[in-house]
């Protein structure tokens, strides 16, 4: 997949293109780029996905009160596990913010991008405060010969599918709803930091994921996870959180492996979430921790064996060759 990250988006041939924001990749947007795939495919087109970074959210609202379900590094893997041909993340600041809907369609859309079939959902809004709308691109596409393709809201239990959606999931530790939505398991991506070494000390050796400052994590607790690595996956459990028990002043995540003791301080492994096992505690003692630590592997592994997670055994595993238990 070409993956283009600044202004220079000319195209050397007719496309169809999909625009959003993406944040998630949840079954809605999935929607979108297969549609766009489909339009490509039977028309002989290149097919591209154009999102925006930074997030429209960090030039427009509170920063801190804002987060990713996927990092940029995370969204960039899954739209490629999609097989598109092109993925550009355009630069987004306020000068660009400005452009008029008109503008940004033609001279970005249409011309510069070559497109011939335009993707985008009923509600999708663009330009300069946000006066562009679904009716304004199909006159302008008849207009510039553009086939425009709108798709109606992706329903899920009787409600619309939307990245809010997902992080209010999230945050009320409904993980296994977020995944449905997002139809693939939620997952932080990074590379493995040294850290205190107390797991190892305690017999419960972990792997310390440095992940993107943006991103949006569960809350603080212990949850069952699956963690890929080196094209295998290891079913595990992982506590987001402070390490209350040892007096832990910065965030961390931290992931118990199990049957997986390699050192890999510095490479990139994938964690998926799927079930929250519990709240993050101060315990009264680190040998109170460790019983703790004991009945939550427990835990994990009953949710792995169980039906709960017979779904996702045969919808999320069959990627991977190999399975360590």
């Amino acid at each position: 997949m070409e993956h283009i990250t600044d202004c220079k988006i000319e195209q050397d041939r007719p496309t169809a293109v999909t625009i959003g924001n993406f944040d998630g990749v949840h079954m809605g947007h999935r929607k979108l780029i297969e549609t766009t795939k489909e339009y490509a495919g039977r028309e002989n087109l290149k097919s591209i996905v154009l999102t925006f970074k930074p997030h429209p959210m960090f030039i427009f609202g509170n920063r801190e009160n804002n987060a990713l379900i996927m990092s940029p590094e995370e969204k960039e893997i899954a739209i490629g596990k999609m097989g598109v041909d092109t993925y550009i993340e355009y630069p987004f600041d306020r000068e660009f913010a400005s452009m008029s809907p008109e503008d940004f369609a033609v001279d970005i859309v249409f011309n510069k991008l070559k497109c011939k079939v335009l993707v985008v959902g009923y509600d999708y809004r663009f330009g300069c405060m946000n006066k562009g709308d679904y009716k304004l691109l199909e006159r302008l596409g008849k207009e510039h010969g553009v086939k425009t393709v709108f798709i109606p809201n992706v329903i899920y239990d009787g409600e619309r599918v939307s990245s809010t959606r997902i992080r209010e999931c999230l945050v009320n530790k409904d993980v296994e709803s977020a995944n449905r939505l997002l139809t693939e398991p939620y997952y932080i991506y990074g590379h493995v930091a040294e850290g205190k070494r107390l797991g190892r000390q305690l017999g419960f050796p972990t792997v310390n994921i440095f992940a993107h400052e943006d991103k949006l994590f569960p809350p603080n607790g212990v949850y069952a996870t699956v963690t890929v690595y080196d094209g295998k996956l290891y079913y595990g459990m992982t506590n987001v959180g402070y390490n209350p028990t040892v007096n832990g002043k910065r965030k961390t995540v931290e992931t118990n492996l199990f049957g997986f003791d390699k050192v890999i301080y510095g490479e990139m492994i994938l964690t998926f979430f799927f079930k929250w096992l519990r709240d993050e505690h101060k315990f009264p003692s680190v040998e109170a921790l460790r019983d703790q630590l004991a009945v939550d592997t427990v835990s994990a592994s009953k949710y792995f064996e169980s039906d709960e997670y017979k779904y996702w055994k045969e919808n999320f595993e069959r990627e991977y060759k190999t399975v360590e238990k």
